[in-house]
């Protein structure tokens, strides 16, 4: 079980000194396998800020697609006009919204942003992957796109919460409630004899008419399964940025709001969920163990 220290602080008010470490050796203390502490973002140094592509030029005479772009990045880098940069991904357009590494930055593995001439452009600064900072698994494998709202010149450390500290719990058999962050927080709190905030405490609404049948065949396998219908959702809606990451951190993949909405608090409670596209749904759902030979096709 991963756990960013910074979601756990939702929950259990740490005093602002306690580092990841700290918290590793109490948590040990209470009897969790806390095996390691990740320092994200520790060798990470900036000006990284929010940048939109003005222009794209094509460079057709090499091996490979390259293109020179010129990125506003507003007053980031001192002068105001656009910054010129070389690059190879195609995933983005003219008009995005994209993470830029000014000359000066350090990326993780001590990688230098400086101005150079590459493919016959002086290129100065760098338009970033989520793989060339460290942020894991966003499905793309390509620059990263933001939202279209985000404030050009914004610090993208910040915006991206890249610096964290992730603790990796081995939780034994006996500790399942700890392969949740509701489940490490309450051990947290205890540990350090301070309150907690259980997101879990809400009111929930009452059961409306937009139910939708289900028929449970093996009680002993699943004695209950409720389903609820949410309606008003845009399918091409993208989740939240603090979403996405918390996702990233904890080692799961941001699919879609839909998906990552029930991950999200799978991984907060505990709870395991699914999300179904009504429309495509047919008939009662049903809860029943395989059937001899039958064979499925998994999500992935």
């Amino acid at each position: 079980m991963r756990v960013p220290l910074s979601w756990l602080r939702e929950y259990v008010d740490l005093p602002e000194t306690e580092t990841g470490r700290d918290v590793q050796a109490k948590l040990i203390s209470a009897g969790l396998e806390v095996e390691t502490v990740e320092q994200l973002g520790a060798d990470l140094k900036g000006p990284l800020v929010v940048g939109r592509v003005a222009t794209i030029e094509e460079l057709t005479e090499f091996k490979k697609p390259i293109r020179f772009c010129t990125v506003d990045v507003g007053q980031a880098n001192g002068t105001g006009e656009p910054q010129e940069i070389v690059c190879g991904a195609r995933n983005f357009a003219v008009g995005d919204k994209v993470v830029v590494a000014l000359p000066g930055a350090v990326l993780p593995g001590d990688f230098q942003i400086a101005e150079r001439k590459t493919y016959g452009k002086m290129s100065r600064g760098m338009i970033c992957s989520s793989d060339e900072l460290n942020m894991g698994d966003d499905g793309t494998k390509g620059i990263i796109v933001l939202p279209p709202e985000t404030e050009i010149g914004k610090d993208a450390v910040e915006l991206l919460e890249l610096v964290d500290e992730v603790l990796d719990i081995a939780v034994t058999p006996d500790r399942g409630y700890c392969l949740s962050l509701r489940g490490v927080a309450r051990e947290t709190a205890i540990a350090y004899g301070l309150p907690l905030r259980d997101p879990a405490l809400i009111d929930v609404p009452a059961p409306n008419a937009y139910g939708y049948p289900v028929q449970i065949s093996d009680p002993t396998g699943c004695d209950r399964f409720t389903a609820r219908t949410v309606t008003g959702l845009s399918a091409e809606a993208r989740s939240p940025i603090w979403l996405q990451r918390r996702l990233q951190k904890v080692g799961m993949r941001p699919i879609s709001l839909a998906v990552d909405v029930t991950n999200y608090v799978m991984m907060e409670l505990g709870q395991p969920l699914h999300a179904y596209d009504r429309g495509l749904v047919q008939g009662t759902i049903g809860v029943r163990r395989a059937e001899a030979g039958e064979k499925l096709t998994t999500l992935d």
